[in-house]
């Protein structure tokens, strides 16, 4: 199979590696100012296409891996958009976190174009799409899932199948809620810490020992401890955005969400104070009485 990918980002830079080193399958990528720098990609065999009409026209899957459901929306429909060019057959696999009803409609869109869709949401860091270590969540026919899994596993650990079409994207969206709200939650705490003269290392060392014990800890504790923000290189905005779309999905299903309100005001300080591009870690210091310290 040939492999199309779009968003050769933080993420989607491991996933393009590993498809070419351990899968061996020939890839184009669409070449966009916001991907990472891609000489490895091109030097691996990969083959920078300036439309996506071109990375279209020879891929048997289209992997996507921008920020989210506008971005995949005007990917897949928008003028001279992937459903236009695509061949019959060709399966779209959304690699992004998305909104489930946007997914359900985009596979609309590439089905009528005699395509197939999956969904397929990834957990884990840029560390493990680097290693090709990610877990997949993925939502779609068994069928479908099954001709793209040699791909899929070019790049992922594990693969779990959790439902039909917009689960994978539902699954993702409670996934990040319950992650980012622990890391929010500890970098608040971890901020009053700091700012009552409360030992790092002694904060660290008794969550850890006790209910505090978590991959969020996991996460923040190089910062907490050393200021270093790359266990974590995930941005704030995005984060913010990833409990928003969950706030979406729940207010659609009638669900309950007073926390993740609490959660989302929370991200959103650090976000308009101009700080969207900072990661996850260094919001312990954004939380801080006078931030930044």
């Amino acid at each position: 199979m040939h492999v199309g990918i779009i968003g050769v980002g933080l993420m989607g830079h491991g996933i393009t590696r590993n498809v070419l080193k351990r899968g061996g399958f020939g890839l184009s990528f669409l070449d966009h100012p916001g991907n990472q720098p891609t000489d490895e990609i091109i030097a691996l065999g990969g083959r920078a296409c300036a439309t996506l009409a071109e990375v279209a026209a020879q891929a048997d899957v289209v992997i996507l891996c921008v920020t989210g459901s506008p971005q995949v929306e005007s990917i897949v429909t928008g003028e001279s958009g992937l459903a236009a060019a695509l061949r019959p057959g060709t399966v779209v696999v959304d690699c992004s976190t998305a909104l489930p009803d946007s997914t359900l409609r985009m596979g609309e869109v590439v089905r009528q174009a005699g395509g197939d869709y999956v969904d397929a949401p990834m957990t884990r860091t840029a560390k493990h799409a680097h290693e090709g270590t990610l877990n997949l969540l993925a939502g779609g026919a068994p069928k479908v899932l099954e001709k793209v899994r040699p791909v899929l596993g070019s790049f992922s650990e594990k693969i779990d199948h959790v439902g039909p079409l917009g689960h994978g994207h539902r699954m993702k969206l409670l996934h990040n809620y319950v992650s980012v709200g622990f890391m929010t939650l500890l970098a608040e705490a971890a901020a009053q810490a700091a700012d009552a003269g409360v030992d790092s290392h002694a904060f660290v060392d008794v969550l850890a020992a006790g209910g505090g014990a978590s991959a969020a800890l996991d996460r923040l504790a190089p910062y907490i401890v050393a200021q270093d923000r790359n266990a974590l290189p995930f941005f704030v905005a995005n984060a913010q955005k990833d409990i928003d779309y969950y706030r979406a999905m729940s207010a659609a299903a009638g669900a309950r969400k007073t926390v993740a309100d609490g959660v989302s005001a929370a991200l959103a300080a650090p976000v308009e104070a101009g700080h969207g591009d900072a990661y996850v870690p260094e919001l312990v210091s954004l939380f801080r009485k006078n931030p930044g310290v």
